[in-house]
């Protein structure tokens, strides 16, 4: 069976700071992670190797420091990685970005399953996922927590808000998963070591079937103009009184002096 796993190197939202005066993301000295979800998609694909055999591919689109991220899940057990990466992919919203990942997933040749995370921290989006699937012209199963595969039929519980739907569908498909399908192992020394000295293959535009109109800042219909932090709320005010009607009535003239109400 062959298994792709798409994955995102984000910025650690614990550390994320914003220029005031170029309202944008401060990258330099944030540590980066790989997505949290990303991370239960991998160990997805690794739990179904085991079952079924086959071999898992890591797949990432980024600057050349997203190899950290695809050594992290090779250190978790996946078999290959390849980074997409060339200045031509940079500025990419969402559509471009499942654009150039469906382009290096049909450079692998055939892929049975290709696994998602639900969504990325630092977009949140979950959009990513679903165009990968509509440029393949595959089946999409999204927000899986549990997933079956038996005779080319993909069993699946998606996870919703008052229970699951079961869904079943075939080959090939892919499945965006929820935080709570797997709890993502860690990596082992051994696998650690040997993904440290593996050797990440980069393709570049001219390595993929893209076209330009299509990739990057020119094949983005969405921009982002603009982030900034919310101002911080001032605090409420306690009302203090001797018995509850007395706080009532104070609280009542203080909103009316207030034209609340």
């Amino acid at each position: 069976m062959e298994i792709v796993v798409c994955v995102k190197q984000v910025p650690d939202t614990t550390e994320v700071k914003i220029d005031p005066a170029t309202n944008t993301l401060v990258r330099q000295g944030v540590p980066s992670i790989v997505n949290p979800f990303d991370k239960n998609a991998v160990e997805a694909a690794l739990q179904l190797k085991e079952k079924h055999g086959g071999k898992v591919t890591v797949l990432s689109m980024g600057p050349p420091q997203a190899k950290d991220a695809l050594k992290e899940c090779l250190a978790m057990g996946a078999d290959e990685a390849i980074l997409l990466s060339d200045r031509a992919f940079g500025g990419a919203d969402t559509l471009a970005t499942s654009h150039t990942l469906a382009a290096g997933i049909k450079k692998m040749g055939n892929v049975d399953v290709i696994f998602c995370g639900k969504q990325a921290i630092d977009g949140d989006t979950a959009q990513v996922g679903p165009e990968i699937a509509e440029h393949l012209g595959i089946a999409q199963v999204t927000y899986v927590a549990k997933v079956e595969v038996n005779d080319g039929v993909v069993r699946v519980e998606r996870e919703q808000e008052e229970g699951y739907e079961v869904i079943e569908t075939s080959l090939p498909v892919l499945l965006s998963v929820v935080k709570s399908i797997n709890e993502p192992r860690y990596p082992t020394v051994k696998n650690t070591m040997k993904a440290n000295r593996k050797e990440i293959p980069v393709w570049t535009a001219t390595d993929v079937e893209v076209e330009p109109g299509l990739i990057g800042l020119k094949g983005s219909p969405t921009q982002v103009r603009r982030i900034f932090t919310p101002k911080q709320r001032v605090q409420g005010e306690m009302i203090k009184a001797e018995t509850p009607r007395e706080a009532a009535a104070l609280l009542a003239r203080k909103l009316t002096e207030a034209k609340i109400i």
